[in-house]
């Protein structure tokens, strides 16, 4: 009997070391995309005068313009167009969207960290 429960055994574990094939599931990183929408997304970005490229964690197609107060002084984020003050330099931030993590200043003057991915 446990000859037959050692042979079961090692048929379970060999099996566990199959490969498992991959799923289809959610695309990301902009493959898959509809190329018109992609295209007419692209068009609208660069007439903003933005640049449209992958962007955070999931590396999503996104429009990255330069506000029109970047690198401005402030002293909280009401002081600037898209309400990023940044707190290191005290001045609002050079590009949007902004990934990453970063201290700004919120809309009483005091420093908080925003993470965006």
């Amino acid at each position: 009997m446990s000859l037959r429960r050692l042979g079961v055994c090692a048929v379970l574990f060999l099996a566990a070391c199959l490969p498992v094939t991959p799923r289809p599931g959610p695309v990301s990183g902009g493959q898959g995309a509809d190329p018109a929408v992609t295209a007419s997304e692209k068009r609208a970005c660069e007439a903003r005068g933005g640049e449209f490229r992958s962007g955070g964690m999931a590396g999503f197609l996104t429009c990255f313009t330069t506000p029109k107060d970047a690198g401005k002084s402030c002293k909280a984020s009401g002081d600037c167009g898209t309400g990023k003050c940044l707190a290191r330099s005290g001045t609002c931030a050079p590009i949007t969207p902004l990934f990453g993590c970063n201290e700004i200043l919120d809309a009483q003057g005091r420093r908080v960290t925003l993470c965006v991915d």
